[in-house]
């Protein structure tokens, strides 16, 4: 037993050394008449663990909720699907981004995202989002 339970200690450390983690952000637009501040920021942050070259999960925070991603990369450019932990077939999201990278490993990551699902009114409207990620 005590074989077993080093040798899972042992390959839960080696997969954790070689991970690569990712902090990221979306930057909200300020409402008419109000001006930049730091939750703008903020209120939208996650993190991420990068599986391989190609995949990346996580969870973000979407207002007083959190909701789970799935990135696909593809060189600089990536594929995003993100979903709430409550009713996630109904409130699913997919996008397309491009990650620039500006000085070591931050980058800014311009996205446009919309829901796959018809809201009440029949309306089904992306958003540009402006984002800011941090790989370690």
């Amino acid at each position: 037993m005590k074989k077993l339970f080093l040798t899972m200690a042992l390959a839960f450390v080696a997969m954790i050394s070689s991970a690569q983690f990712m902090v990221i952000t979306t930057m909200d637009q300020p409402e008419d008449g109000a001006e930049w501040e730091m939750s703008n920021i903020t209120d939208n942050m996650g993190i991420g663990y990068q599986l391989n070259d190609e995949m990346t999960i996580g969870a973000v925070k979407n207002g007083e909720d959190y909701d789970l991603f799935c990135r696909y990369n593809v060189a600089d450019v990536y594929v995003l699907l993100q979903a709430p932990s409550e009713e996630s077939m109904d409130n699913l999201t997919v996008g397309v981004g491009y990650s620039f990278n500006i000085w070591n490993s931050l980058y800014i990551e311009p996205n446009y995202t919309m829901p796959v699902e018809q809201d009440s009114g029949g309306d089904r409207e992306g958003e540009f989002k402006l984002g800011i990620a941090y790989r370690f």
